[in-house]
């Protein structure tokens, strides 16, 4: 059996990978968790020593395929669980995060087939995030790129919007940017903000918060699952 802080891990690193490639460095899984290194360092240790991950000195660590598959489960639960406490419970998309966390090591499979019947399957989570299959897939699709790096005069919609800042959230809540919403960017401000358009609204974007909007082309987004 796997503790919640080794699950915990397994689902950071490969949400690491996804988003920077393999090996993660210590220090990059430190800051995302909110560690110290030597903590990150020997929980790898105790992770690789289980046959879960890979270490490379002076290069990172990688999921070995044992690894992704306990990492895809936890971010199964986790995604699933986000989307009924949405859909169902009425959260608000920057209180699920947290909740997820609290339960996604505590159902079982049953209740996660049964959670994904009621939900009718869902592709994404609320934040656009991608729901692993039943069958433990890595879910795959076109890429997608940051909208702080579009150039002015794009048409984009949003693919996913990163879950780590509830106050960001909030913000683009307010503002009506979520998955889904069509933007076309007006200005890269040279005071570190991005300016879009909304549906005819200008919303002003600082470049911390449009670094963590993906978004891919508007006349490619429909009918496709983001990655």
């Amino acid at each position: 059996m796997l503790s919640d802080v080794m699950e915990d891990y397994l689902k950071a690193v490969y949400e690491l990978q996804r988003e920077h490639g393999p090996p993660v460095r210590t220090s990059t899984i430190a800051d995302h968790m909110d560690v110290t290194p030597p903590t990150v360092t020997s929980m790898v240790e105790k992770l690789e020593d289980r046959g879960l991950v890979s270490r490379e000195k002076y290069k990172g660590v990688e999921l070995t395929p044992e690894g992704e598959t306990v990492a895809l489960e936890v971010v199964r639960h986790h995604r699933l669980l986000e989307a009924f406490l949405a859909d169902h419970l009425d959260y608000e998309w920057d209180e699920v995060h947290e909740e997820a966390d609290a339960l996604e090591h505590h159902i079982s499979e049953e209740f996660e087939r049964r959670l994904a019947r009621k939900l009718g399957d869902p592709s994404v989570d609320p934040h656009g995030d991608p729901i692993p299959t039943e069958d433990l897939e890595p879910p795959e699709g076109p890429a997608t790129s940051a909208l702080a790096d579009q150039d002015a005069g794009a048409r984009v919609v949003v693919a996913r919007v990163s879950d780590r800042d509830t106050e960001e959230l909030r913000y683009l809540k307010d503002a009506g940017v979520e998955p889904g919403t069509e933007l076309e960017v007006l200005e890269r401000a040279p005071i570190g903000m991005v300016v879009v358009d909304v549906d005819g609204e200008t919303v002003h974007l600082p470049d911390r918060v449009a670094a963590a909007i993906s978004v891919r082309a508007a006349d490619a987004a429909e009918g496709v699952t983001d990655a």
